[in-house]
């Protein structure tokens, strides 16, 4: 099928909206907004407020897009800021029980990592080398050779000729969470992993996934992507057997959901940060736009099936 749409003008794509029922009373602020945000990234809020297919309930207005895109842009904010604290205990931890187990430069050791290994990309039919331990050395190797690299590297490289690569402390700062992730699961030992894991109260299997779970929501956030509506491509790992506070089973069914996330979020936060307010800026961002249909982001109803949700601020996690 050949794609033949042809690009509207901004009153264009008002014109085409308001054919489908939306009810926009100040055109001037809505090209602004088409203009300084688009009509493709606005249209993905537009979808729940749509009783069929290009129809929108009767009553609907531009605003009430505008307000699901900037409740979904403050949600962001408070993700992304969250997972940055969870990101720099991470690897604050990663960084110190290696390296009382394996010194300073364990991350130069390949005998603790999983060998190298060919992979068969079944949709290009072409097979590949995945060797984590090298993509991590690449990485810094390359820091050391930017013309402007991080002071501690280049305090270090102005030091010292040997180890050739600077301490743990000093590489793993340089490395992204989702870095730290793949670092993480190519690890060869499920002790080294459980170890790690055992900080938070989990088993590496949980930690493993809920890592790259939280790499996947802060890259929506960094990059501007639409949070409080997704379906993640990888679903999170429902943990067993849980020592700390968590969900009842009526939350297993949303693991590839948003609001799954956000009590991974929370989970973490109450070991990095105890006195976090991550539950009190979600529930204010929610009082603040109250026609936001929150159950798009996952929060299983009490049935199974009504409208009427599951009171989560009654589990156990988030109380």
């Amino acid at each position: 099928m050949e794609f033949n749409k042809q690009p509207l003008s901004y009153q264009d794509q008002l014109e085409v909206w308001k054919k489908r029922g939306l009810i926009i009373t100040d055109e001037a602020r809505a090209i602004r907004y088409l203009t300084n945000v688009s009509y493709y990234r606005l249209s993905a809020y537009a979808i729940p407020l749509q009783s069929e297919k290009d129809k929108f309930y009767e009553g609907t207005t531009f605003n009430d897009i505008l307000n699901l895109y900037i409740f979904d842009r403050e949600l962001r904010l408070i993700v992304f800021n969250a997972v940055e604290r969870i990101e720099i205990a991470i690897r604050s931890i990663i960084i110190q029980k290696l390296a009382m187990k394996y010194g300073s430069h364990w991350q130069d050791n390949r005998e603790i990592f999983k060998p190298a290994k060919e992979i068969l990309n079944k949709r290009t039919n072409r097979k590949f080398i995945l060797d984590v331990f090298e993509d991590i050395q690449k990485i810094i190797r390359d820091a050391g050779r930017e013309k402007n690299p991080e002071t501690f590297i280049k305090h270090y490289k102005e030091n010292y000729t040997k180890p050739v690569n600077p301490p743990s402390w000093m590489c793993l700062e340089i490395l992204t969470l989702g870095q730290l992730s793949r670092l993480y699961d190519s690890l060869k030992h499920n002790a080294d992993k459980n170890e790690i894991a055992q900080h938070f109260n989990l088993y590496h299997k949980s930690f493993g996934s809920w890592l790259h779970t939280l790499t996947y929501a802060r890259n929506i956030a960094c990059h501007h992507g639409r949070l409080w509506n997704r379906e993640f491509g990888i679903p999170a790992v429902w943990p067993k057997n849980m020592k700390n506070n968590w969900l009842t089973n009526d939350f297993k069914s949303i693991t590839s959901r948003p609001f799954y996330t956000l009590g991974i979020i929370k989970y973490f936060l109450n070991t990095v940060n105890p006195t976090h307010s991550f539950k009190e800026n979600l529930v204010n961002l929610i009082k603040k736009y109250p026609d936001t249909p929150i159950q798009y982001m996952g929060i299983p109803s009490i049935d199974g099936k009504s409208d009427k949700l599951i009171n989560w601020e009654e589990q156990d996690l988030w109380r």
